[in-house]
């Protein structure tokens, strides 16, 4: 469904992905794991286009793209069949959280308005906020606006949704509610690319996990593989650091 290949890129003279390659099929759920630093977020935000690469191969859904050469109207294709949830929730202050799923639907895909709050209040009921959707941003708690920004990647019908680190605004009692809203779409066959720091959510839903460092792949594969039996020293130490912190005697680098 999707492939990455050599994707390279530079911030001046900081090499941030130095040949990253990636395979998503579909209904996978891929968690990248690593330190802070190590290109996991920049990753996801190149193969969205947030980003420019500076070179690489894309493949979606059978269509090979350059990311160092692709055009404005390529990337507008693209993103028809994808949706991003961002760390910090990203929903317009002055909109109610129903106007905040429909805002893309009627403005950008020129749906009827009617329509679109039709679609808007199955999603926001589908993340259990239907009760909620005359409230604004201010209203709502950090998680309950992160599950109106899931609701609002929902609505546009995406065939893969990249999560950024959605948990890591959040105070630690309301991150279950996000996770429980992504174990559901996991289980419904959503194809999720999710940065994450959450390694109950790594361990326990995603089918694939990606460790990356220093803007390398150090090692993928099935989540239960990689969890059971790391083939790299970096891997297992990493695991080692998350796993038992209190082992862990120097100050932490993430």
């Amino acid at each position: 469904m999707l492939q990455v290949e050599n994707l390279h890129k530079a911030f001046g003279e900081l090499q941030v992905l130095k040949g990253v390659s990636l395979t998503v099929e579909k209904g996978d759920v891929v968690a990248i794991l690593g330190p802070s630093g190590s290109g996991k977020t920049t990753l996801l935000r190149c193969i969205n286009f947030l980003e420019k690469a500076d070179s690489g191969r894309l493949v979606f859904d059978g269509e090979d793209f350059d990311l160092g050469r692709i055009t404005r109207r390529e990337i507008a294709r693209l993103r028809k069949k994808t949706a991003f949830v961002f760390q910090n929730y990203n929903l317009f202050r002055n909109k109610t959280a129903l106007q905040n799923v429909t805002e893309g639907l009627i403005t950008a895909r020129k749906m009827p308005k009617a329509q679109a709050e039709a679609i808007g209040l199955q999603m926001l009921e589908k993340v259990g906020m239907a009760d909620r959707r005359d409230y604004f941003p201010h209203q709502l708690s950090g998680g309950q606006q992160q599950r109106v920004a899931i609701a609002r990647a929902l609505a546009t019908s995406p065939e893969i949704i990249y999560f950024d680190e959605p948990t890591s605004a959040l105070d630690p009692e309301l991150i279950g509610e996000v996770l429980a809203v992504m174990r559901q779409l996991a289980a419904e066959g959503m194809t999720m690319l999710v940065v994450t720091h959450e390694m109950s959510f790594a361990r326990e839903v995603s089918s694939k996990v990606i460790f990356m460092e220093g803007g390398h792949v150090v090692e993928q594969g099935p989540s239960k593989e990689f969890f059971a039996s790391p083939k790299e020293e970096r891997t297992r130490a990493f695991l080692r650091r998350i796993t038992h912190p209190e082992e862990t005697a120097a100050p932490s680098a993430d």
